[in-house]
């Protein structure tokens, strides 16, 4: 248990270093008015944070820097609450939320893009869960005898839609006929179920309601394929050569797979995943705390994003252990809550 003094010394080195990139002295936080101690006696605190594990000394003659373990510590115990955002910073989000809308894509993409703009590290959001996303509702909209437009609307609000065209044996009320059937079928099915129930149960209705059965088979694989489009986890990345900006990868060696990681996206979504991560509303992962080893010199801070008190997506930043906590969660809230919202009107309006 660290005293009253050990937690301030601990939070004026993680801050310090946080701002200057540099390892901190005893000289520098006795600079402090609040603290009110000699440089000796600083001096003697930040050796038995040492010695405890919080602080690390990179050279003897150096002053100190923060462990894994005194970020763990900082995060946990000694984060300022009271952080307020910059204008420009609350600007940008209001902005981003600001406008109708019409893409929900769109503005994940872009809440990717402005948060790596605003803080200089890694971004990404994770669009809507498909283990969370079930079939709302599935139409059809006829464009003459022998085509139509295929419109699919899940729970998370998004809507596909693609042109599909009838095989000789299939009329436009046959069509109609395997849409609702398919609507009394896959009604609140989660979407990465839909093929699988299809072939366990929509064929045997089809062959009862449809004369020509594998004509109407035929057009049930191309609606199937529309489906199939919502059954994709999409990851949208902002700011991938960022790390290139942080002091502590200006070697090329070791920023260079970190980068090679980021180009895929199937590990990205991995890290977002670990363990329950996704289903905690703020989730800090330092250094060695990250199941990849590559992550081992990063932080990874996520936050859920929610519609009716279920977990929809993920939106996070990766940056340096040397990490603006404070600042990051709060634009991390911030944007998960815009998120929150815009996702909830959308479904609303539909």
């Amino acid at each position: 248990m660290l005293t009253e003094r050990q937690m301030l010394i601990l939070r004026m080195v993680v801050d310090d270093y946080v701002r200057s990139v540099e390892p901190v002295g005893s000289r520098t936080i006795s600079k402090h008015s609040e603290l009110g101690l000699s440089a000796a006696t600083i001096r003697n605190e930040m050796a038995d944070l040492e010695d405890l594990g919080f602080l690390e000394q990179p050279h003897t003659s150096a002053g100190r820097i923060p462990s894994q373990l005194g970020y763990r510590y900082y995060v946990d115990h000694l984060l300022a609450t009271d952080v307020q955002l910059t204008e420009r910073d609350v600007t940008a989000i209001k902005r981003l939320f600001g406008e109708r809308v019409s893409e929900v894509e769109r503005v994940a993409q872009q809440t990717a893009v402005i948060l790596s703009g605003l803080t200089q590290y890694t971004s990404v959001v994770l669009g809507p869960q498909i283990y969370e996303t079930s079939l709302r509702s599935l139409q059809i909209v006829p464009l003459g005898d022998h085509s139509a437009v295929v419109l699919v609307v899940t729970s998370a609000g998004q809507v596909q839609n693609r042109t599909v065209t009838f095989p000789d044996g299939v009329s436009a009320r046959d069509a109609e006929r395997l849409v609702r059937i398919l609507n009394e079928k896959l009604q609140g099915v989660p979407m990465y179920r839909i093929r699988s129930r299809v072939m366990e149960e929509i064929m045997r209705e089809v062959s009862r309601h449809i004369e020509d059965y594998e004509d109407a088979v035929r057009l049930l694989d191309q609606i199937v394929t529309v489906l199939d489009g919502d059954n994709q986890e999409k990851v949208f990345l902002g700011g991938a050569t960022n790390m290139l900006l942080q002091p502590e990868f200006r070697d090329v060696q070791k920023v260079t797979p970190v980068l090679s990681w980021l180009e895929h996206k199937e590990r990205v979504l991995g890290a977002l995943r670990e363990g329950d991560a996704w289903q905690q509303k703020l989730n800090v992962r330092i250094g060695g705390e990250n199941d990849n080893e590559l992550l081992h010199d990063c932080s990874v801070v996520t936050v859920t994003y929610q519609v009716g008190g279920n977990p929809l997506g993920v939106i996070g930043l990766i940056g340096p252990t040397r990490m603006e906590y404070a600042r990051v969660i709060q634009l991390l809230d911030h944007a998960a809550r815009g998120l929150t919202e815009m996702y909830a009107k959308h479904e609303k309006n539909l």
